[in-house]
């Protein structure tokens, strides 16, 4: 099995932190994408540099391939052990490179860096599976077959910002999304009603791709700031101005909700702070809708005009009620 050096096929050390590899992933896809270059060798070439940053941007992957080289598949399908006959001798004395740390060096025979040398050639004789590899410029030379498959193409992900209204109703919905190479499309989305802040919406198969099945992409949602309603869970909240002769009195007023609006009976003597609940007129959930609760605020105004402070002033010498 030929080998490919992913860090090399991206330009980077096997050193480089997620985000070098990310943003080396990204300047090389601008280079090479096949709607941007239209050379005849740009296509393999992309598939080469997303085939490397599907691996290296996963940890586990990453950490595999590191351990097994070529062999890394196989030991992630073995849950990250050693792949059926992984046991590599030579030398005299059978010194082995069979997992563990042994692999290590090996590798490290590959890349350049102490016990392979420097000096040209491979450290195994002709005719080992290994003799293809030389040391140029610290880097193993090599390719790895694909078994003349393209890739699966990159998962994307962006955000799709919704109103409460908009979340709670759900319904197809227009969406434009710009790629790393600076194209933007446009997808009709269907929302699922009662959806939530951060939970994502797939759309399958319009993620990234260059010739093999493409990927998928991700929405999360972002739920906008809601100048009447606060989300809890599935309930929602809300306040409810009232006068205070309103508050005193009781009144029939119209209270908002997602949908439109509803009349509510105030009670007399209705203080602030109380809550009104309104069963089902919350946020949609599994099993049903949550509540509104309508939270009493008495306002008072903030200038009087002489026959408004006159009432109060009459109020106050006549009235026996006592706050504290």
């Amino acid at each position: 099995m030929e080998f490919k050096n992913y860090y090399s096929t991206l330009g980077v050390s096997r050193s480089a932190s997620p985000d070098d590899i990310q943003k080396a992933y990204r300047k090389m896809a601008r280079k090479y994408h096949p709607d941007v270059n239209r050379n005849a060798q740009a296509g393999d070439k992309f598939k080469e540099i997303s085939e490397a940053y599907e691996v290296l941007k996963d940890d586990k992957k990453r950490a595999t391939y590191d351990r097994y080289g070529s062999a890394w598949k196989d030991a992630a399908r073995a849950g990250g052990a050693p792949p059926p006959g992984f046991d590599f001798h030579f030398g005299q004395g059978g010194g082995g490179f069979s997992g563990g740390s042994g692999f290590s060096d090996f590798f490290e025979m590959l890349f350049g860096g102490g016990r392979g040398g420097r000096g040209g050639g491979s450290p195994f004789g002709a005719g080992s599976p290994f003799s293809g590899f030389g040391d140029v410029g610290g880097q193993a030379q090599g390719g790895f077959s694909t078994g003349g498959r393209n890739p699966r193409g990159q998962d994307q992900e962006a955000k799709i910002a919704l109103t409460l209204e908009e979340a709670a109703a759900g319904g197809q919905r227009e969406i434009t999304v710009s790629d790393m190479v600076g194209r933007s499309r446009t997808y009709s989305v269907s929302i699922p009603p009662g959806v939530k802040q951060g939970q994502k919406i797939r759309l399958q198969g319009r993620g990234g791709g260059a010739g093999g099945p493409a990927g998928d992409l991700y929405l999360e949602v972002d739920l906008k700031p809601h100048e009447g309603f606060r989300l809890d869970g599935a309930d929602l909240h809300a306040p409810l101005p009232v006068t205070p002769w309103e508050a005193a009195l009781g009144a029939e007023l119209a209270v908002r909700t997602l949908d439109g609006s509803i009349q509510v009976r105030i009670p007399p003597g209705t203080s602030s702070g109380r809550k009104i609940r309104l069963r089902g007129k919350g946020f949609p959930a599994r099993g049903g809708t949550g509540d509104l609760y309508a939270e009493i605020q008495v306002m008072v105004p903030k200038r009087l005009t002489p026959r408004e402070k006159e009432l109060f002033e009459e109020l106050a010498e006549t009235s026996s009620f006592k706050a504290r």
